[in-house]
């Protein structure tokens, strides 16, 4: 009974499998055609070149070819594919002459849907409808997609092609070992964090540019402090000295510029070591709350609808730029081991603060990689980022007084007093928990 039973089991198996991959090669076509009806929907029945139907039956061919390939081989995928391809070449002519369009969309996504039915028939069907969906998502963001290119300046583009190269072109390349003196330089790790950096200045220079080309002086902090916070408040503390009657609206945003500090340190901090989240990561959080709520209370007491006149926005990470960047931190990355190696604790400390006074991520990298390697204790890691982060925020408070005035100067110190004593307050809490 066993061997009569086993065979009727596997057919039935063999039939509902063959179902649900026929049904989502159909699904899969169902939605790109779904998006490619509705968007020539306007034109008269019988001059669409393929609409819900159409795009259905695409699908489904690639399902039962791809059905077939398991017992004929992959000669009808392949008949199928060389048909649907001179199909697309002849109706894409005649569309152009009927429409004037050289748009090839339609016929890609024609070739594609046969693809994913493909897909579907040999045995992968949820990618095949996933893909789908992702597909139509994109052909529906058009007009969306087309106008941000109109609004990306070539730098933009330049940067975001630099930051492709940085992540997907190098970084699988590098080693990750440890080199050079003290095995300080892991190249993978030290270029790890350049894309890490590299990206969220990219993020808050698109962030800039994309609010609008009357940007409120406050977003301009907000938004800048995501790139660089000193960047930011060196542009805020020379409109302010510009245009006094923006002085209230300039301190609200370099105080807003150096709270996206700190959650751009704590985003740096729970990558790079997650487990310094509760010593470090709480206090930059609570540092940089203060911070924003600081700033909101100072842009609503002074003048809110102070409009910033135009400027340049704050560069974008750009590939001279990740490679000077990457360099230093490398130096870094040597002199933190030397320093401690040489002078202990001490010219750790000392080098945390004269670093700071420049760029705080560098620093900050380089004792996360001390530490999470083990040669770093977590009380003296947390030092060491507070001592440049504070030294840091001295720098800022320097400009923003002698570039801005004593106007700008006085309630950006004042801000920063108050947060570092939330930030030593969470810390504290943190250390007694």
């Amino acid at each position: 009974m066993t061997n009569g039973i086993l065979p009727l089991e596997l057919f039935s198996a063999s039939i509902t499998s063959t179902v649900s991959a026929l049904a989502a090669a159909l699904a899969a076509g169902a939605v790109v055609g779904l998006e490619r009806g509705w968007r020539e929907r306007e034109r008269a029945e019988g001059s669409r070149v393929a609409g819900l139907r159409t795009f259905s039956l695409f699908g489904l061919l690639g399902g039962v070819l791809g059905v077939l390939s398991e017992t004929l081989g992959p000669w009808p995928l392949a008949m199928g594919l060389a048909g649907l391809s001179l199909l697309g070449a002849v109706s894409y002519r005649e569309n152009v002459r009927a429409h004037g369009s050289l748009s090839a969309t339609t016929a890609i996504a024609a070739l594609l849907t046969y693809s994913l039915g493909a897909l579907a028939g040999t045995g992968h069907p949820a990618i095949a409808v996933g893909t789908a969906v992702v597909i139509a998502v994109l052909l529906d963001l058009k007009p969306t997609l087309h106008r941000w290119l109109r609004l990306m300046e070539h730098s933009e583009l330049s940067a975001a092609l630099q930051l492709l190269v940085l992540s997907v072109v190098i970084l699988p390349l590098l080693p990750d070992a440890g080199y050079g003196p003290y095995a300080a330089l892991n190249p993978y790790r030290l270029w790890w964090a350049v894309v890490l950096i590299a990206g969220m200045s990219l993020c808050g220079h698109v962030a800039m540019r994309f609010t609008g080309p009357q940007r409120g002086i406050f977003w301009t902090g907000l938004l800048g402090g995501l790139a660089s916070s000193t960047a930011a408040t060196l542009m805020l503390a020379r409109r302010a000295r510009a245009e006094p009657a923006l002085t209230d609206a300039a301190a609200a945003g370099t105080l807003a510029a150096c709270g996206m500090m700190f959650l751009r340190m704590t985003v740096i901090v729970f990558t790079l070591q997650p487990a310094l989240g509760r010593p470090l990561g709480v206090p930059m959080v609570a540092a940089g709350a203060a911070l924003l709520g600081l700033a909101a209370w100072q842009r609503k007491r002074g003048t809110s609808g102070a409009v910033a006149s135009e400027g340049d926005p704050i560069a974008p990470f750009g590939l001279s730029t990740a490679l000077g960047f990457g360099a230093f931190l490398g130096l870094m990355a040597v002199l933190t081991q030397a320093s401690q190696a040489w002078l202990g604790n001490p010219g750790l400390y000392a080098l945390a603060t004269l670093s700071g006074l420049a760029d705080v991520d560098a620093i900050i990298i380089s004792v996360m990689k001390m530490q999470a390697a083990g040669s770093l204790a977590v009380t003296t890691t947390v030092v060491a980022v507070g001592l440049a982060t504070a030294a840091n925020m001295v720098a800022k408070a320097c400009i923003a007084a002698v570039i801005g005035g004593m106007p700008l100067g006085r309630p950006v110190a004042a801000g920063y007093g108050l947060s570092i004593a939330a930030g030593s307050v969470a810390a504290a809490l943190m250390t007694l928990g």
